[in-house]
């Protein structure tokens, strides 16, 4: 069910050479999914014009080619729609956009064309402008500010196709230049792009690039006091909540463009107070709760990490902001516990990035709930998490925060631990070189003998009395008098 397709929208009209095309193209777009996961690039789009054969989407060489079309262009006559097409593809070189935004009144050509009577003269200006914004030129940005006003007005138009081209176009060039975002959100594109996930909801290829254009819009410089204030006083919020359960026959792409996009909010901001009260929490993690149970099954391909990791930022930025009296209100019967540990122990070798997140977002669960403390044990997750701690990449230490909030929460909590495995793994960890997991490891063996000193005597028994002797001679001073403390408050009386 949770299978990013690679193959979706656009699929029905061609076969062969053009289904391959638009299979690379998709799979191009599914590694730019993959950087933002990584790094939060800010990323381009081109969408796939599969009007043309595979072998003329090659690339028209030629600044001088630029320089001919458009003079044609100037002329009227029957083969202007000609001219529009060629001039698409000579628009795929970089040397060639910049030759076009040079030329006397290009632009404002295309804008007359972009608003002209004829809806295929209209739909091929746009896909030149289309063209002409995936660029690598940043400067090339700056050329669009005559066009802003009528890409947004179109966005509330009926062809599907034509709304695409235009969200996918305000989206590349709108993080380029300041004085295009600016001109943008005077224009109102947040509210244009309300109207148009609302209008066309059904279409699920619209929704995905709104989703896009939104979250180009929200990596730009300032979004945190310019545009994230807009967009949180609009529906935008409530919409791309709507838009995050994937449709089994579409895909993954919208969820995932919009869980973006609320991870951006959530990112941006400390007041979480408008998303909480639209249901971000309880709608997030009840798809966490879902895909981890697929996870869980074993569908860890096609994508579904490309949702994953949005929705556990979004659900680790929010449960910090909900007061512990209303956790239970906001989650309502949505148990996250043990789908985060599926999700941790599925990721923890084909991606251990992800693996970590997961355990970021258990270690801000426990630290928010005792009821969540309860269920690791009850649902016997200890062992198994206890299993990670020799792990490195960041994941043992967030692994042992997560267990050091459950012995922080009861005294009762403590002997379990320590039952089920954890003092003599602490015992190893006292011994890792790595330093953030020694400290930590001497924080929970002091909350475990705090909370019940029998655990002490089996921490002798266990060879721990040497190990905090051996830490005597640790270079980091605050570890030492950890351990001496330890030694003379605990251990050796």
């Amino acid at each position: 069910m949770w299978r990013l397709k690679k193959v979706c929208h656009k699929a029905g009209r061609h076969a062969g050479s053009q289904e391959e095309l638009r299979l690379r193209r998709r799979e191009k777009e599914r590694a730019l999914r993959q950087a933002r996961r990584d790094s939060q690039l800010v990323s381009k789009r081109l969408l796939l014009n599969e009007d043309e054969e595979q072998d003329s989407m090659e690339i028209t060489p030629g600044e001088q080619d630029v320089v001919r079309l458009l003079q044609q262009l100037q002329h009227s006559g029957t083969e202007k729609e000609a001219h529009l097409g060629a001039l698409s593809k000579a628009l795929r070189s970089p040397s060639a956009q910049l030759t076009f935004i040079k030329l006397e009144n290009s632009m404002h050509l295309l804008v007359s064309l972009l608003t002209g009577s004829d809806a295929r003269r209209r739909l091929l200006a746009v896909r030149c402008l289309h063209e002409l914004s995936h660029s690598p030129h940043a400067g090339v940005a700056s050329a669009f500010l005559p066009a802003t006003p009528y890409l947004l007005t179109y966005l509330s138009g009926q062809s599907t196709k034509f709304t695409e081209l235009c969200l996918y176009t305000l989206g590349n060039v709108c993080p380029d230049s300041e004085a295009v975002k600016e001109r943008l959100l005077a224009q109102g594109i947040i509210p244009a792009l309300a109207s148009c996930m609302q209008n066309q909801r059904h279409s699920l290829a619209v929704v995905e690039a709104a989703g896009f254009a939104l979250f180009q819009l929200l990596q730009t410089k300032d979004a945190a006091q310019k545009v994230i204030p807009m967009v949180l006083a609009s529906d935008l919020p409530s919409l791309l909540l709507s838009v995050l359960t994937p449709d089994p026959e579409f895909g993954l792409a919208p969820s995932v463009e919009c869980a973006w996009c609320l991870h951006s909010l959530t990112s941006s901001t400390e007041d979480h107070r408008v998303l909480l009260a639209q249901g971000a929490l309880r709608k997030c993690s009840s798809l966490l709760v879902s895909l981890g149970g697929a996870v869980g099954d074993g569908n860890t391909e096609q994508g579904v990490e490309l949702l994953v990791c949005p929705l556990l930022r979004c659900v680790g930025n929010l449960l910090p902001s909900c007061p512990v009296e209303a956790l239970s209100a906001q989650l309502g019967d949505v148990h996250l516990v043990a789908p985060l540990c599926q999700l941790v122990f599925a990721f923890l070798q084909p991606l251990p990035a992800l693996a970590r997140e997961a355990a970021w977002v258990l270690n801000n669960l426990t630290a928010h709930c005792t009821e969540s403390c309860a269920a690791l044990l009850t649902f016997n997750l200890v062992p198994r998490l206890v299993e990670l701690l020799p792990f490195s990449q960041g994941i043992n230490t967030m692994v042992l925060r997560v267990l050091a909030n459950v012995a922080h929460k009861k005294k009762e909590f403590c002997t379990r631990l320590a039952e089920l495995g954890l003092l003599s793994a602490i015992t190893a960890t006292l011994k890792m070189a790595n330093q953030d997991m020694v400290t930590l490891s001497l924080e929970v063996l002091f909350m475990m003998i705090v909370g019940s000193p029998q655990i002490a005597e089996q921490f002798v028994r266990q060879g721990g009395l040497s190990v905090l002797e051996a830490i005597q001679y640790n270079s980091e001073g605050e570890v030492r008098r950890r351990a001496a403390y330890l030694l003379e408050q605990h251990i050796l009386p």
